[in-house]
């Protein structure tokens, strides 16, 4: 049996092919572990798209929950409190989904699943998510491919017979945003890997992904090994032209993102303080969220969060002649911001943020903060960074 939260009537400008999963966590360390926390690629890619459209365009987001014989009540309630286009597909025969994740040194994850896995296939989508103006995947690279292949036929097919969404432009290519599977990012799928960059729009590994992809225990842009494996990426091409992104994920040392000839460093949204403390406690999910929340944010222009950025940036020459130089690819640079600020919410408890309101119901808090406080007071930090050393942040990315 499918039921969807309420029906989707806006075009759906987001959908994730990730799996819903509840996890148990062990952790490195004193902190004790834990078990049934909500999780999954797809309930945190959710999570970041869904607190870039706020409450006003939560319907734009899509996606698909499998729910099992042993499905807990209180999370189908916090689901559903989202109110995004969820689709929850029951099966009274089988369990949820379940997983392991041990952390270790320098967030070092080991994962296994509990319970036999369901995967979601594009053949299983809706037809307004097939219209979907981006897709978010978590998989081998031979899946990627696939997915994009079947969700560009199936759109063709829908569109010939006539069956696309009203308000949704058929000639323009969705983006797809592709996160390689961690256990894969191994020697042997390097060819597979250049491979998939080449069908999807945004490529995102962690910085140890990454190393591992090329037999090295870690990446960084530091190194000749860091600055050479990005060029081979890009000279390999990522996207149908070109022009997509490389966006390598780096933790508490942010995010490096490249173009074929542009390049920009953001720091994480949380930094250690004076006394080393930090409000960061559990970075499971915080990929996922990351992701989320650009894919969503490349669609997002002229809305509150996209408003404040341009606001908050406007003085900045800096920023100006940086979206110059990105061209038609600076829609990834606020998409970027708020990938960078929805991940910081993400790591300050275990499991998803906590959603709530002001008391007058007036504004929708995350973890008790506003999204777009946040992005509006990371926005304003980056701001004075820029204007201080403008190179450690942006640069022409094959020209240094």
């Amino acid at each position: 049996m499918a039921s969807s939260n309420t029906p989707g009537q806006a075009p759906v400008e987001f959908v994730t092919m990730g799996m819903f999963i509840l996890d148990d966590i062990d952790f490195d360390g004193p902190q004790p572990n834990v078990k049934n926390v909500l999780g999954g690629a797809a309930s945190f890619a959710v999570v970041g798209a869904r607190l870039v459209t706020g409450k006003k365009d939560a319907q734009a987001v899509s996606w698909i929950v499998d729910v099992g014989s042993d499905f807990p009540q209180e999370v189908l309630d916090l689901l559903k409190s989202w109110d995004t286009d969820c689709v929850f597909r029951e099966d009274q025969n089988r369990l949820t989904t379940r997983a392991w994740n041990g952390y270790g040194p320098n967030e070092k994850r080991d994962f296994e699943y509990l319970t036999p896995k369901l995967r979601l296939e594009p053949s299983m989508l809706f037809e307004r998510q097939v219209f979907s103006k981006t897709v978010h995947m978590v998989c081998s690279a031979s899946r990627c491919i696939s997915i994009v292949e079947d969700i560009m036929h199936r759109r063709e097919q829908l569109r010939q017979e006539g069956k696309a969404p009203p308000g949704v432009d058929t000639s323009k290519r969705l983006f797809f945003i592709w996160e390689p599977v961690p256990n894969l990012c191994t020697p042997e799928e390097q060819d597979k890997f250049f491979a998939a960059n080449k069908v999807v729009d945004v490529v995102s590994p962690n910085e140890l992904e990454l190393g591992m992809m090329f037999g090295q225990p870690g990446w960084s842009e530091e190194s000749e090994f860091g600055r050479d494996i990005v060029k081979r990426i890009l000279d390999s091409g990522i996207g149908p032209q070109g022009e997509g992104l490389l966006s390598i994920r780096a933790g508490k040392d942010g995010s490096y993102s490249y173009t074929r000839s542009q390049r920009i460093w953001l720091p994480a949204y949380h930094q250690p303080g004076s006394s080393g403390a930090t409000k960061v406690v559990d970075p499971t999910g915080a990929g996922n969220s990351y992701l989320g929340a650009l894919a969503q944010g490349m669609v997002s222009a002229g809305r509150d969060p996209a408003n404040i950025i341009d606001s908050v940036l406007a003085g900045s020459e800096n920023w100006r002649k940086s979206t110059q130089d990105w061209g038609k690819q600076n829609h990834y640079l606020p998409a970027l911001i708020f990938a960078t600020v929805a991940a910081s919410f993400v790591v300050e408890q275990i499991g998803v943020p906590r959603l709530s309101a002001t008391s007058d119901n007036a504004k929708e808090l995350w973890n008790k903060t506003e999204f777009t406080e946040r992005v509006r007071l990371y926005t304003e930090r980056l701001y004075r960074t820029l204007e201080e050393s403008p190179q450690r942040h942006l640069r022409g990315q094959l020209t240094n």
